[in-house]
C-alpha cells in the first residue's frame, strides 16, 4: 500500500531541505505539521505566512531570485486560482524557477463545496509562459517528478490528489508513458485516471498512454502512437475536461484527427460529497469512461471507419 502524497511530498521535501541548502518552503497554514521540525532547524528556510497565498508566491520569486528553489504548498484552489496574477508575474515573466504543490484535486474537499475544488488548476496554469505542469498518479511519481524538477529553473505545478492508481509506472518528467498498444484509437489517461481508463477498455483494442507530463507535453510519443492507429484520441482527464486539446490539436495538426474528451464538466459543482461520489455522479467511473468511449468509436465504425480491417 502507498503511502499518500501528502505524506510522500512531506518526506521528500524534509530530505531536500536537509540535502540542498538552497532549498526552501514557503506555507500558507497548510501541512505545517509535516514542516515542524524542519522549520526549528532551519527557521530562515521554513516559513508559514499564513492564510496569505499571493504573498506566499511572492516571497517565493524573492527567494529564487536571491538563488534559493522555492516550494510553496496549499490547497489546489488557493495555490493557484487566488495568486495566479503572482505566479504568472513574478515567476513566468521574471523568468524565475520554483515548485507549487497542491493538495485537494479535484474535490478531495468536495464536503467543503466548491470553494475548495481544485478542477480549473491545470487548464488555467498550463496557458501560462514557462509554467511546467505535472499530476503524478501515485505518491512513488510524486517523488520521482519532484526531485526532477524542484530545481530545474522553471515554474513547475505539482499536482496531488487522495486518489492513486495501485501501480506506479516508471514515469520520466516530460514523457508519456506507453501502457500498451492497440489500433482502433489512443487513449491519453492523465494521472489518476490511468487504471480505471484501462479497467474501461479492457476489451477494446486501442493503444494507451499514460501522462503524468501536462506540460510541456509530448506531441512526439503521441505523434508516432495515431501514426500505428485509427486517428480517433481520447482524453480521459481529473480536471476541467478538454485540458490538453490545444496540445493534442497542434501535436497532430497534420493528421486529420477525432479527439473525445472525458473529465469534469465545466459547469458548477453544487453538490456535496466525496471524491468517489462526484466521479459517480459526473461518470468517471470506469463503467462510465467505457460507454463514453465505446460510444466514440462505435460511431467512427458506423461512418466508415475501420473499413478493410
Amino acid at each position: 500500500m502507498f503511502d499518500s502524497m501528502r505524506d510522500r511530498m512531506g518526506k521528500v521535501i524534509g530530505d531536500l531541505i536537509e540535502r540542498d541548502p538552497l532549498t526552501t518552503v514557503i506555507l500558507a497554514d497548510i501541512s505545517t505539521n509535516y514542516f515542524s521540525e524542519a522549520g526549528q532547524k532551519y527557521p530562515n528556510r521554513v516559513i508559514n505566512l499564513g492564510i496569505m497565498e499571493q504573498t506566499m508566491v511572492s516571497v517565493g520569486s524573492g527567494f529564487a531570485l536571491e538563488g534559493f528553489h522555492p516550494i510553496m504548498h496549499s490547497i489546489a484552489p488557493f495555490v493557484t486560482e487566488r495568486p495566479f496574477e503572482q505566479i504568472k508575474d513574478d515567476f513566468c515573466y521574471q523568468g524565475l524557477g520554483g515548485t507549487f504543490i497542491s493538495i485537494g484535486a479535484s474535490y478531495d474537499y468536495g464536503t467543503d463545496g466548491m470553494t475548495h475544488h481544485g478542477t480549473s488548476d491545470v487548464p488555467i496554469l498550463k496557458v501560462l509562459p514557462r509554467m511546467q505542469v505535472c499530476v503524478p498518479g501515485t505518491s512513488y511519481e510524486l517523488e520521482t517528478l519532484l526531485r526532477q524538477t524542484y530545481n530545474n529553473g522553471a515554474p513547475t505545478y505539482i499536482r496531488t490528489s487522495l486518489q492513486q492508481n495501485e501501480v506506479s509506472r516508471p514515469v520520466h518528467f516530460g514523457q508519456l508513458h506507453v501502457e500498451r498498444e492497440g489500433r482502433d484509437g489512443v487513449v491519453v489517461a492523465v494521472g489518476p485516471m490511468l487504471e480505471r481508463t484501462l479497467a474501461a477498455v479492457a476489451p477494446m483494442d486501442v493503444t494507451v498512454l499514460y501522462a503524468t507530463t501536462i506540460a510541456p507535453f509530448d506531441a512526439e510519443t503521441l505523434r508516432r502512437a495515431v501514426g500505428n492507429a485509427a486517428p480517433n484520441v481520447i482524453l480521459v482527464e481529473p480536471y476541467y475536461e478538454g485540458g490538453l486539446v490545444p496540445d493534442v490539436a497542434q501535436a497532430l495538426q497534420a493528421t486529420p484527427s477525432r479527439i473525445q474528451t472525458i473529465g469534469v464538466p465545466r459547469q458548477v459543482l453544487d453538490n456535496y460529497g466525496s471524491a468517489s461520489q462526484h466521479d459517480e455522479a459526473l461518470g468517471l467511473t470506469a463503467t462510465g469512461i467505457r460507454q463514453r468511449i465505446s460510444d466514440f468509436l462505435e460511431n467512427w465504425r458506423d461512418n466508415g471507419g475501420g473499413n478493410g480491417r
